[in-house]
Parts: C-alpha cells; sequence; structure tokens
C-alpha cells in the first residue's frame, strides 16, 4: 500500500457512504420496518415517546424493546451512562435525527 494515496481511498469510501445513505433516505421506508416520524419530549427536553409511520405512539421502553428486535427503521440500540437508548442510525443527516423530528 506504500503507492496508494490515503486520502483518495478515504474520499472514494466516504463518497460511496453518502450515495448510499442518500438513496436509502429518498426510499423512505424499509420493509418490514417503521419510520419514527415524531417525538414527544418532557419539560427537560427528553423524548419521552415516539410516532410512527403508521400512527402508532410508543412509550420509549416500548420502542427500545422493538427496536431491539429489528422492527423498527434507521434506529440503534446502544448501552451508555448504564441503560439503553434509543439514537438514530448515524447518516450525517440532521434532519432525520430523533432529536430534531416533529413533536406529537
Amino acid at each position: 500500500m506504500d503507492n496508494k494515496d490515503f486520502d483518495e481511498i478515504y474520499n472514494a469510501y466516504k463518497n460511496q457512504v453518502e450515495n448510499q445513505v442518500q438513496s436509502e433516505s429518498t426510499q423512505g421506508t424499509v420493509p418490514g420496518k417503521e419510520k419514527i416520524i415524531a417525538v414527544r419530549k418532557n419539560d427537560d427536553g427528553d423524548i419521552i415517546a415516539f410516532k410512527t409511520e403508521n400512527g402508532r405512539e410508543l412509550d420509549y421502553v416500548s420502542a427500545l424493546e422493538e427496536a431491539k428486535a429489528g422492527k423498527l427503521a434507521h434506529v440503534d440500540v446502544f448501552h451508555k451512562y448504564g441503560r439503553d437508548i434509543l439514537r438514530s442510525e448515524p447518516d450525517g443527516v440532521k434532519e432525520n435525527n430523533l432529536d430534531n423530528l416533529d413533536s406529537f
């Protein structure tokens, strides 16, 4: 790999990933999975509930369980601060982050 341009390789990889993200975000739905379209926050600004594209309203614990079971699209479950937390998939698009979704 001495003759390879590391920047060029990384930029090609990054462009490929960005194209894939664009493709996935314009497709909208993922077969067999529901997309979260809105959130409810408490007075402290913490997300406490989620609304899916099918109109279902899920409390935080139910949404965690569904995400763990692979039933929700574009979210991941992380174990941090001694508990499980729900987060948007890191795709570089700020508009679809859970914290930036519309409220219900």
